[in-house]
């Protein structure tokens, strides 16, 4: 399977979980992973991906401006995907807040796209992180489970 884990990240919490997601899925015989930041990534390269995953930051109740302008540049570009699934990083009560909010604007955009998973939501200790302990296992079971 070729997987691309595209995601945002002021602190690195986000990038460390898109790490541990793509741990998850290399471990699985046959899956080609890259894994790439928002901010680098082009739309216009010609590729095709069994599985487009996308994180970011819950930023004030919703997922980075980056991130958005990427999935709705998505449409129209030549970077295709059968398939998603999203993941964020939270505090406190935001609990899968950005999550919900790229599903609906992916499922807004793209209808026909497949959605691989359920969102992953995964908590950071404060503004800076770290990731809290408990959930950094959940990462690379997350990238597992997107391999069956």
């Amino acid at each position: 399977m070729k997987v691309l884990i595209v995601y945002d990240t002021k602190h690195g919490n986000t990038k460390k979980v898109a790490e541990e997601i793509g741990e998850g899925l290399k471990s699985v015989e046959s899956n080609e992973v890259t894994i790439e930041n928002v901010k680098e990534i082009d739309l216009n390269k010609d590729e095709v991906y069994d599985l487009i995953l996308i994180g970011s930051p819950n930023h004030v109740g919703s997922h980075t401006k980056s991130v958005k302008k990427f999935i709705k540049g998505l449409p129209n570009s030549l970077l295709k995907g059968k398939s998603f699934a999203v993941f964020d990083t939270y505090m406190s009560k935001d609990y899968e807040k950005a999550v919900k909010k790229m599903e609906k604007q992916i499922n807004e955009l793209m209808p026909t796209l497949n959605k691989a998973s359920s969102g992953l939501s995964i908590k950071v200790g404060g503004m800076k992180g770290p990731i809290v302990e408990e959930d950094l296992p959940k990462c690379k079971e997350f990238g597992i489970t997107l391999s069956k």
